[in-house]
């Protein structure tokens, strides 16, 4: 069994792998405070619960976007699970041919959903990552990666509108039945979840055109991608466990 982790801003995916068998997966909230030990004993926890054995785990492999985490969890592998960690970082082989400026300022969860896309649904295509950012990663049809978009993710939009309008409440990420809200929840539910829609369409639409592919695949994933995709009429597919795929897949190309 291998052991994937994806850490992000917001959450922390596990996912435990058997050959190429997703068995089990897990998110957690982004603690960037807790220590080696307080991940440790979380995982043992998750590990018992799930009746995992931690001596079954042949490998371990990370990606994160979260830097001060990366040593707390190579460390927290060495003790708890007794394997030195693969990071997805420089060096990597990845099966992508990278056409940033400069690759090292790709984020390793861009580049993990990325191989995974491109295994599973082939190029041309993007990669629409609802997290803490939304991202949109273009991949063409020979496996280059050719760069993509960042705009602030659902979640701060919406905090954003709390904190820094005055009379604006903090809100439930739910869609509303109806674009005009007859009252200020569902006014500013109408206008995340229906903008947010707007504008995944908007930059595929120009995606499209930059890159000469009007049959582009798009394939979102993330946390919210679900809520998104069902207004977004270019969303061709939702995986949520895109991220663990891809971390499983350049784990085995490092081998």
């Amino acid at each position: 069994m291998i052991l994937v982790v994806d850490i992000g801003n917001t959450n922390i995916v596990l996912g435990v792998y058997r050959n190429r068998e997703l068995i089990h997966h897990f998110r957690l909230s982004t603690a960037r405070q807790s220590t080696l030990d307080e991940f440790g004993v979380m995982f043992f926890n998750l590990f018992r619960m799930s009746d995992i054995a931690i001596s079954e785990i042949e490998g371990v492999i990370i990606s994160s976007v979260v830097p001060p985490l990366v040593n707390v969890f190579e460390e927290m592998c060495v003790k708890y699970i007794r394997k030195v960690p693969l990071v997805v970082g420089p060096g990597i082989k990845t099966g992508l041919n990278l056409r940033y400026e400069n690759p090292r300022e790709v984020g390793a969860d861009r580049i993990v959903n990325a191989v995974a896309a491109v295994d599973q649904y082939k190029g041309p295509l993007v990669v629409v990552d609802f997290g803490t950012a939304t991202t949109f990663d273009c991949i063409d049809e020979k496996s280059n990666y050719l760069g993509g978009a960042i705009v602030p993710g659902i979640g701060i939009a919406t905090e954003a509108l709390y904190q820094r309008a005055s009379k604006l409440p903090r809100i439930e990420l739910e869609k509303p039945k109806k674009v005009i809200g007859r009252n200020t929840v569902h006014a500013m539910q109408a206008g995340i979840i229906f903008g947010y829609a707007g504008q995944v369409e908007g930059i595929v639409e120009r995606i499209k055109v930059e890159m000469e592919a009007p049959l582009l695949k798009v394939i979102a994933t993330g946390g919210l991608a679900e809520l998104i995709a069902s207004e977004a009429k270019c969303i061709q597919e939702v995986n949520p466990l895109l991220t663990l795929e891809g971390l499983r897949l350049i784990y085995e190309r490092n081998q």
